[in-house]
């Protein structure tokens, strides 16, 4: 099977761009209204479906059980990294990226097909929980145990994905407060690929986080802004041979909460204890 999941922040228009162009039997996956509910600030912008409703979408896309998946999008599978750990944690066995997405098939001068497709429905059965997550509290837990003991490197490390600028608290187009969770090291996704798009090789991802401070005594947790392509960064992890666990909620539900800290400026815990007040004036 293969999963188009044209979808990017602020361009409403994947369906259409899938009309106009996706590879030969392509199903459409509509990221907003099936791979997540509706946005609720306890949840977060993009929550995670019901397992059932999960099932329901994805027997409309015409998976079996035992199919191997492919998904992909045109935006170096920030958005289809999405679909491939919701189905990884459904307990689907074959989930793969396209390397590259769309770029790459049409740098290979391969052909595109317009239309939609219509598959039978499938008869998957999925699961839940086979990956690792995080919530809020865990996340809260994570954050407060990160110490350096008597030297020692954390055992520990949460991951921020989005761009620099948004962890920073430079800018924040869409989440509530700007800045990022105390303790989160900044890891932009964009930096997992190459000009291309494509996945840097796993050995050049691998050397990328153990420079932020991983090793395979050191649990991983990452998050975003809204839980879609903190995947790319879980994908991204397991390339350089390493398991990362998932906050869905990401910073969009963590700033719904005027209780939870957010800090700004370059650092884990920010640029000083000020930055340990929100914006909303809670310490």
């Amino acid at each position: 099977m293969l999963l188009d999941v044209r979808w990017a922040l602020g361009d409403p228009h994947g369906h259409d761009h899938y009309l106009q162009g996706h590879l030969p039997g392509a199903v459409f996956v509509d990221l907003a209204t099936e791979l997540a509910d509706p946005a609720v600030p306890e949840r977060g912008r993009h929550p995670l479906p019901s397992p059932l409703r999960f099932q329901d979408a994805a027997r409309r896309w015409g998976i079996n059980n035992g199919d191997v998946v492919v998904a992909y999008d045109d935006s170096g599978n920030m958005a289809a990294a999405r679909v491939w750990w919701m189905l990884r944690n459904a307990g689907l066995a074959e989930v793969h990226l396209l390397d590259g997405g769309l770029a790459a098939w049409r740098a290979a001068g391969l052909p595109l097909e317009q239309g939609e497709v219509l598959p039978p429905a499938g008869n998957v059965t999925l699961a839940d929980g086979q990956m690792p997550v995080l919530d809020a509290a865990a996340v809260t837990a994570w954050t407060e145990n990160q110490q350096v003991r008597d030297g020692a490197a954390p055992d520990r490390l949460l991951l921020d994905a989005r761009a620099a600028e948004r962890y920073r608290g430079e800018i924040e187009p869409i989440d509530p407060r700007a800045g990022h969770i105390p303790g989160a090291v900044s890891a932009p996704t964009s930096e997992n690929m190459d000009s291309s798009g494509r996945f840097l090789p796993p050995a050049g991802l691998r050397r990328r986080f153990e420079a932020l401070g991983i090793s395979d005594d050191v649990e991983v947790g990452v998050y975003c802004g809204s839980g879609v392509t903190a995947a790319h960064q879980v994908a991204a992890l397991e390339l350089a041979g390493f398991r990362a666990a998932l906050y869905p909620g990401s910073f969009s539900e963590w700033s719904s909460n005027p209780l939870l800290p957010v800090v700004t400026g370059s650092g884990p815990r920010g640029d000083g204890p000020a930055e340990w007040k929100d914006q909303a004036g809670q310490g």
